[in-house]
């Protein structure tokens, strides 16, 4: 716990201050102990992680965009009836329990991935390259920044509900579907 939110005699910062303003990847989030994921809960809310000690609170950065993996079930094979395990449904069921709701309910995005083959995931066509990647990340922040009077420091993690409301002008059939 202390490797991630900081901590220990010196209660130096951990990954989730060194990550600030950028991205914390978690992989296998569900091997990870209870507490040590419900500690991000915090700081994902107020960009902050306060540490306390006996004489000192000491406030750290932590404004972090978090990304996690992990399997559906403790094997890796739910979506593949020929490798999964006899209990399945069961085991995958007790494996994603491991993460709270709350904790979840954190995630803006869930991406369910499929497994690829080798020889796929090896193909040149599928591989975006990092100019490419690039470019499109910047273009979402200028079209960001455009909603913001050209300031590139508010972003959409950091509107509020009214700016939300202010900014981000839904479809009447987008509307409906949500």
């Amino acid at each position: 716990m202390a490797a991630l939110v900081g901590g220990g005699q010196k209660a130096i910062p951990g990954e989730i201050s060194l990550a600030h303003n950028g991205v914390l990847f978690l992989g296998e989030l569900a091997k990870f102990n209870r507490v040590v994921t419900e500690s991000l809960r915090q700081p994902l809310e107020t960009g902050e992680i306060i540490i306390a000690r006996a004489n000192n609170h000491i406030r750290y950065p932590a404004r972090f965009q978090l990304i996690a993996a992990m399997n559906p079930c403790r094997c890796g094979y739910l979506a593949d009836a020929s490798r999964a395990c006899s209990r399945a449904q069961d085991c995958a069921r007790l494996y994603m329990s491991k993460v709270s709701g709350p904790m979840l309910d954190r995630f803006d995005i869930m991406i369910d991935v499929a497994e690829l083959p080798p020889s796929e995931l090896l193909s040149p066509s599928v591989a975006e390259n990092s100019t490419s990647v690039h470019r499109g990340i910047l273009a979402a922040r200028e079209f960001g920044a455009s909603r913001h009077n050209g300031s590139n420091s508010q972003v959409n993690t950091r509107l509020s509900a009214d700016q939300i409301d202010h900014h981000i002008v839904l479809a009447p059939d987008i509307k409906r579907l949500l």
